[in-house]
């Protein structure tokens, strides 16, 4: 079997109130290479947003990869890391407060991602001094001000 292709992906969302105008950025690396994406919508919340940027980050890849995805959003990685998502499948998309899972669409799309690629979920501190999440985060700003703008 042939080895994957590493690649690291950093990602952020941003939201101008909850709900609000928002946007998401990631930047994806591998072989050497660097690449910048970027999306936002009108009216959406600041989770919506990070899960948006790993979905559109995973869905870029055209062949299973060996993923190392860094995010700062805690929603992200620990739904991974802590099993959340196992836990919500099986009890039918309800949370420990008993009320339906936020986002589930969202959800649903990542783990069918996910099962493309072997992706391991890394937490960054937001705002610190990791030069790719700022990036991430400026790239999702400017979409979420776009957006706040009508455009």
């Amino acid at each position: 079997m042939a080895e994957l292709t590493k690649v690291t992906i950093y990602t952020d969302g941003a939201c101008s109130g909850n709900p609000g105008p928002g946007g998401w950025g990631a930047i994806l690396s591998a072989s050497g290479k660097s690449r910048e994406l970027s999306g936002g919508e009108a009216l959406t919340t600041n989770n919506r947003m990070e899960l948006m940027a790993v979905i559109k980050s995973l869905e870029l890849l055209t062949r299973p990869c060996d993923v190392k995805l860094y995010s700062d959003s805690a929603y992200v990685v620990n739904a991974f890391n802590q099993h959340w998502i196992d836990g919500w499948q099986k009890k039918g998309w309800v949370n420990s407060a008993k009320d339906p899972v936020a986002n589930r669409d969202l959800w649903e799309q990542l783990i069918e991602l996910t099962r493309k690629h072997k992706v391991e979920f890394i937490k960054v501190k937001g705002h610190a001094d990791n030069e790719f999440n700022n990036r991430c985060d400026e790239l999702a700003v400017m979409q979420s001000r776009k957006f706040a703008k009508g455009s």
